[in-house]
Parts: structure tokens; C-alpha cells; sequence
């Protein structure tokens, strides 16, 4: 029997009996309907896996005795920071829990020309709380044991000035990405949201050292060219090899 592997937002100290969080204790008593007694796989998100048991689950709450380091995720051959434009709906949650799972090391969510999504004060929280979510359950699916960071929405220019290169991708540029240069160890990807980038974001990326580079000869929404673009780079130059 597979033993569920669940993130749990609590130091995890071997031998320490914890209180599971709020969405660990949701998950392993609703959805999984788990007994006292049966083991269990914690991460919270430094790279490690440990092992556990319930001891306690039900009405007030549920524990777990922590055991020992079972798995350690190893360093990523590539560092990708990923910048994209904020969509609509389920293309925005479908991205970043892609992203999450094609090894991303953080999301920045970029405020763009042609975004057309607003998000007010009162929603925004909410909005961040549930994107967060939907990444730590890519983590869970997927084996990961570090936990991407999400930064809040920016401006394309603030997040530019991170970089002194990367890769913005273009639907009209020459080249594709094999006919890029190697990155060294770290890598910055630019995806524009629904309505692509506008000329002068483009203009912007380029004058902040970005490659301009296409992803072959069909055009891609908004929630596909991210994924593609990773999955390729992951390939020519990361943990795909």
C-alpha cells in the first residue's frame, strides 16, 4: 500500500511528537480518511522527507509522532525562475502547478499590459493563498520535497531588474531554444499572459538582456508555452538529461 506523502507546515524533528496544520489535518482525516496508527510521509518544504505515524486523529485534531529522514531531494542541475503574466481562472492555477511539477525553483506573477486581470486588495490574499496551495499539492504529486517560493504580484520592470539575462519568449523570433547559448546554473524565463507581451515589454526584456527565442512554428496559450518552454530547457540543460 502506497503510503501518503503529505506537506505539513511544522518543523519536523525526528522523534518530536506535532500537531498536523490546518490543511494537513483537512487532508489526512476528509480526504484521506486516515486512522491513528498508520504511517505517513511529512515534508515541509526544506528538501526532506521524514517518516511518521499518527497517533491522534479525529474531532480534535490530529498528531503525529516524526520519525526519521527518508528521502533527500537532491540540488537542482538548473535554477529556473519563472515570470508570468497573470491569467484568468483555472489557466493560471494550471500553470503553476505544472511549473511546480517541471521543477521551477520560484513563480513570479507579473503585472503586464495586456493581463486584463485585476486583483483587488480583498482578493488578493485569497487569490495567493489558494495559487500556494495549489503548489504545495504539485509538491505532494509529484515527489518534491522543496517547496517553490510564489512572489507576490510585480511589475515587469521590478522583476527585471533581478536578472541580467534570461529568455523571453516570442512567438515571432528567429531563433528557438536550441540555438541558444547554455545558461550557466541559473536561468530566467519571461511568458506573457493571454494576450502576449506588448511591443514595448518586449523592447523592455530585450533592453534587460534577454534572448528573444520561439517555441517552433505554432502559438501557444498562455498556459502551454510555460510548460513547453521548461520541459525543452529542462531537456537541453537540466535534470531531463
Amino acid at each position: 500500500m502506497r503510503v501518503p506523502r503529505i506537506f505539513c507546515d511544522r518543523p519536523l524533528v525526528s522523534g518530536t511528537e506535532i500537531e498536523l496544520d490546518t490543511r494537513a489535518q483537512h487532508y489526512v482525516r476528509q480526504v484521506l480518511r486516515l486512522r491513528s496508527g498508520q504511517a505517513l510521509v511529512l515534508f515541509n518544504g526544506n528538501g526532506r522527507d521524514v517518516s511518521a505515524e499518527l497517533t491522534a486523529c479525529g474531532r480534535q485534531g490530529c498528531r503525529a509522532r516524526v520519525g526519521d529522514i527518508v528521502a533527500q531531494e537532491h540540488a537542482a542541475q538548473l535554477t529556473l525562475h519563472l515570470g508570468i503574466g497573470i491569467s484568468r481562472g483555472e489557466r493560471m492555477d494550471f500553470a503553476i502547478q505544472k511549473a511546480v511539477e517541471l521543477g521551477v525553483h520560484d513563480i513570479s506573477l507579473l503585472q503586464t499590459a495586456r493581463g486584463g486581470v485585476q486583483l483587488s486588495s480583498e482578493r488578493l490574499p485569497k487569490k495567493i493563498d489558494h495559487w500556494h496551495g495549489v503548489m504545495i499539492s504539485a509538491c505532494e504529486q509529484s515527489g518534491r520535497s522543496r517547496l517553490p517560493t510564489l512572489n507576490p504580484p510585480q511589475s515587469l520592470d521590478s522583476w527585471l531588474n533581478n536578472y541580467s539575462a534570461g529568455i523571453v519568449l516570442d512567438p515571432l523570433a528567429e531563433q528557438g531554444l536550441p540555438a541558444l547559448s547554455p545558461p550557466g546554473d541559473d536561468l530566467a524565463l519571461l511568458v506573457g499572459p493571454e494576450g502576449g507581451l506588448s511591443e514595448s515589454e518586449y523592447t523592455m526584456a530585450r533592453d534587460a538582456g534577454f534572448t528573444a527565442a520561439h517555441l517552433g512554428p505554432r502559438v501557444l496559450r498562455t498556459e502551454t508555452a510555460p510548460l513547453a518552454a521548461l520541459a525543452a530547457v529542462q531537456a537541453l540543460w537540466g535534470d531531463f538529461r
